[in-house]
């Protein structure tokens, strides 16, 4: 059975875990609570009348499409939620690339909980698939750039970021700061309120981080490295616009490739030579990838 225990993690000040162990049931319990309604809603209406309460069933989890899989954890906790649980067999662990028609995972239990929450972990295996796939997809386009790495976003789903950025990293990514709470990362709009480039990094050095801040020009790059910030976000620069900032920067700081990053977008930003590029579409524009519960077999 997979393991349904989320990892834990300390964050870059050893403030708190980035994920608390009770996030992941509390999630599948709300999942299945919209689905089946009520609080204890535990029935599945058409099953309940349709299917022998008494029939067992075994189904499995068929791919449709090519892609990287993700999201066997939650799942396997969806399914063990169900009154009576199922038992989810992984046939192939999170990050596997699929085939059509390959199986990603086997479900044993009672037909009538299999087919309950059938819709609610396909749900969660489809949109995380979908990120880990379009992750694949721009790390294998980045493989010739090895110093470069590829990061997510903020732009996730509000309640699921810690599967969407488990997705990613299934994808071969990695994650950018966890929120708001762990990483100095001054924007546009900080930088306006602040009143400049240096005056905002002058004041984020209060937090006792590493300060990473946005620009979008050239001069807003050379107030940046002279006020010393460790990391400087190239927001939305053409090619040409990020070799120079590059060739400006010369290794004082790490540069962060960011902005409508599409794939060849972010070739052509490992080519110019920065350190990170960070892409809001691996989270926000990852098209489900598409799996199916088949059910093979039953009995009594």
């Amino acid at each position: 059975m997979v393991s349904s225990k989320p990892e834990r993690r300390t964050t870059r000040r050893g403030q708190r875990p980035a994920q608390r162990p009770d996030d992941l049931d509390a999630l599948v319990a709300a999942a299945l609570r919209e689905d089946l309604g009520g609080e204890s809603g535990d029935m599945d209406v058409t099953t309940h009348f349709v299917v022998d309460a008494d029939l067992m069933g075994e189904a499995r989890v068929i791919a449709k499409r090519g892609g990287v899989l993700s999201g066997g954890d939650v799942a396997a906790r969806v399914f063990e939620n169900v009154n009576p649980p199922c038992e989810y067999l992984a046939v192939k662990p999170d990050g596997a690339r699929l085939k059509p028609g390959d199986e990603a995972a086997r479900v044993v239990g009672s037909l009538a909980s299999i087919l309950t929450a059938e819709r609610t972990a396909l749900n969660f295996l489809q949109q995380l698939s979908g990120i880990a796939t379009v992750t694949r997809g721009y790390a294998d386009a980045l493989a010739g750039y090895p110093g470069v790495t590829l990061l997510d976003t903020r732009k996730t789903t509000p309640g699921l970021r810690f599967l969407e950025r488990a997705a990613v990293r299934a994808g071969g990514g990695h994650n950018h700061r966890d929120g708001l709470w762990d990483a100095i990362l001054i924007k546009d709009n900080h930088v306006a309120a602040a009143g400049g480039v240096t005056e905002a990094i002058n004041r984020a050095r209060r937090a006792l981080m590493p300060v990473e801040v946005e620009v979008d020009t050239l001069e807003q790059l050379g107030e940046a490295l002279a006020a010393g910030a460790e990391m400087i976000l190239l927001d939305n620069m053409s090619p040409d616009l990020m070799r120079r900032a590059v060739e400006m920067t010369a290794g004082r700081a790490r540069l962060e490739a960011s902005g409508g990053m599409t794939l060849e977008g972010a070739v052509a930003a490992a080519k110019a030579g920065v350190d990170r590029i960070s892409v809001g579409a691996l989270t926000h524009s990852a098209p489900a990838l598409d799996l199916s519960l088949e059910v093979t077999r039953t009995w009594r």
